[in-house]
């Protein structure tokens, strides 16, 4: 069971906001299912939550239970002082703004969901799994927990086109941008794709997390299907082997087609693997060897390789990871 508590808050008598219900809206339509519409997370969305009760109560309820994934979203105003960090709620006064950041943590970290994420596009969200102490930030964040967050305990969040800086980018990360090969959108790769985006001057995203593993947040269609992925153990027996290849494998060396050819003439059972072969080349899986191309690679009989990361993938075919 996957849940995911989206919150959104614009409502702020003295300071309103404009993009985090908008942020919120975004966030939980992609969240409810995967590329090719099966059911992702089950989703409750919470706009303009008017107190820091209610707000608290949906934080604890996300977290109840033992779902395989939790996960918080928030955007809306973030606010720091010199106790700790707080997600600020329109009902807040001088001297309690909200739902600190630390009950926020505690709540996760006491939670028996196997995953833990949290998601904060605010201002100072960065603060979030730290505690002082003598002036020195330390990260408390037990095993399962993960934070990505907006910026840094110093930095603002900006809103743009309507929509928080970083729910822009996460949206994009979240609709294939972050994706991996097999199209799966890990959170490390959602910060991977956020950090890449933003400059040097800009808010500068957080990541935090204690897990053995990352768990997928959602699954796309990916740009080469699984099965050709698959068979790459098939054409390179080792990690290290390079397939030969040669005019054969070119489908339009063939006398069929007006332009010259050589021998040996295209043949369907190579035609197939080259083009398993150019597909995994296109993911960078595979290059030619002493050709700038796979097509002149096969029209004068060179080989191709696995390159670095399709060593990598080789490894999780051949002990059927994937």
């Amino acid at each position: 069971m996957r849940k995911a508590l989206i919150v959104g808050i614009d409502n702020y008598t003295q300071c309103p906001l404009h993009g985090c219900c908008n942020d919120a809206d975004a966030v939980a339509q992609v969240l409810e299912t995967n590329g090719d519409g099966s059911p992702n997370f089950s989703v409750k969305i919470a706009k303009d939550v008017c107190s820091k009760a209610m707000l608290r109560g949906l934080i604890e309820d996300c977290f109840s239970g033992d779902a395989d994934i939790a996960l918080l979203y928030y955007s809306g105003h973030g606010h720091i002082d010199s106790v700790g960090g707080y997600l600020v709620t329109p009902d807040f006064t001088k001297h309690d703004y909200g739902v600190s950041l630390q009950d926020v943590l505690t709540i996760a970290n006491a939670s028996h969901c196997k995953d833990k994420i949290i998601m904060l596009d605010s201002c100072f969200s960065g603060f979030m799994g730290s505690i002082n102490t003598e002036g020195q930030n330390t990260a408390v964040i037990n095993e399962g927990v993960t934070i990505l967050t907006a910026s840094r305990s110093s930095e603002t969040s900006v809103e743009v086109n309507g929509h928080g800086l970083f729910t822009s980018l996460l949206l994009e990360a979240l609709s294939g941008g972050a994706a991996d090969i097999t199209g799966h959108i890990t959170p490390g790769g959602i910060y991977a794709y956020i950090d890449k985006a933003l400059g040097p001057w800009e808010q500068r995203p957080v990541f935090k997390t204690n897990v053995n593993r990352f768990t997928s947040l959602r699954n796309v269609i990916p740009q080469v299907d699984i099965s050709i992925i698959r068979r790459i153990c098939t054409y390179f027996p080792s990690e290290s082997s390079e397939l030969a290849i040669d005019p054969s494998f070119e489908p339009t060396n063939s006398p069929d087609v007006t332009h010259e050819v050589v021998q040996p003439y295209a043949n369907t059972t190579n035609t197939k693997i080259f083009s398993d072969l150019q597909k995994l080349e296109g993911i960078g899986l595979v290059v030619p060897i002493g050709e700038d191309h796979m097509y002149f690679a096969a029209m004068n009989s060179k080989s191709c390789a696995l390159t670095s990361i399709g060593k990598q993938y080789w490894r999780l075919v051949h002990n059927k990871l994937i």
